[in-house]
């Protein structure tokens, strides 16, 4: 008979590359940001400036809202071509109800550009949830018919020259920090909330994962996807509105682009194109991400069609690692 102490029990070996995997899985974009932030400090000593940190979390405070609303539909395997025009859409009805000859209070452009919002998003919302349109042709159908709205309610003309209430909302400070900072903090608790700890947050990521058993399930899913679409467009509506007060004008053409930096974000953070998976908070690390390495290559003065490029990269290496993650 063998003793224990002639053949005591092997120690199971730790695997560092399973372990290190795992981490690259689930904080792999929080790395890539801290190893970013560390290049563009060596790279560029105005970097760290306190000025431009700020300057740049107030910036991409609009494309995380926006990045937000976009992963709670992505979630639902859906997608939102629409954000970009909303916020153009937004962006001249709220300007045009700012302007100190009107007398507005402040509460009013602020009600109707969110509602304006919310109005488009239950429109998408239903045309895919009630509809069953796909939500790729049914939001770019909504991309097109905002934009247009925006140039004929604007008459394609700019609207400028708001109250000073309106002006604080995307370039005023307080205690010292950009108000949209607070903006995007208080949308991203409240978003995370709803996700992960309310009834609804869980039918979100039951219709993603898998619609026809969440329909068994007795799930309204037509009414959860209006309500995800809506909640979205809203979130384009606010965006909207920091972004027009931040640059002083109301564009018929503003927020150009925004809904692809917008999905950028989100599925750099993580959110599955597949459906079923995605995070409020890795969505606004994918914002900053994308915030920092456009401010880093601006500072290092490279050619803003070579930052598309790199830009462009990216998306296309979150995707890849969406696949590997989840096949």
């Amino acid at each position: 008979m063998i003793s224990d102490e002639q053949n005591p029990p092997q120690k199971a070996s730790f695997d560092y590359r399973q372990a290190a995997r795992r981490l690259m899985s689930d904080h792999g974009t929080t790395i890539i940001l801290l190893l970013m932030l560390v290049v563009m400090a060596f790279a560029s000593p105005s970097f760290l400036k306190l000025s431009n940190l700020m300057n740049v979390v107030r910036q991409v405070s609009v494309i995380a809202i926006v990045g937000i609303g976009v992963t709670m539909i992505i979630i639902t395997r859906g997608i939102d071509l629409a954000s970009g025009s909303v916020i153009a859409v937004v962006s001249v009805v709220s300007a045009s109800l700012a302007h100190p000859e009107q007398s507005w209070p402040l509460i009013v452009p602020i009600t109707v550009g969110l509602a304006v919002g919310a109005f488009t998003g239950a429109i998408s919302g239903s045309l895919v949830g009630l509809g069953k349109i796909p939500a790729f042709i049914a939001t770019l159908g909504m991309m097109i018919a905002a934009r247009g709205s925006a140039l004929i309610y604007s008459d394609g003309r700019p609207i400028s020259n708001f109250t000073s209430s309106f002006d604080f909302i995307g370039r005023g400070y307080l205690f010292g920090i950009p108000f949209p900072i607070f903006v995007l903090g208080a949308t991203a608790i409240s978003i995370h909330v709803l996700l992960a700890h309310t009834r609804f947050g869980k039918h979100v990521y039951a219709i993603g994962g898998n619609e026809q058993a969440a329909i068994v399930s007795g799930i309204n899913v037509p009414k959860c996807l209006i309500l995800v679409y809506t909640i979205a467009g809203a979130l384009s509506g606010l965006a909207g509105i920091l972004l027009t007060s931040r640059v002083s004008v109301g564009q018929p053409t503003l927020g150009v682009g925004y809904e692809l930096d917008a999905i950028a974000a989100a599925v750099i953070g993580g959110a599955s194109l597949s459906g079923g998976i995605g995070r409020v908070y890795g969505t606004v690390v994918g914002a900053l991400l994308i915030g920092v390495l456009n401010n880093g290559l601006d500072l290092l003065r490279v050619d803003p069609n070579w930052q598309q490029v790199v830009k462009g990269m990216l998306i296309v290496g979150a995707v890849l690692m969406d696949k590997r993650r989840h096949g």
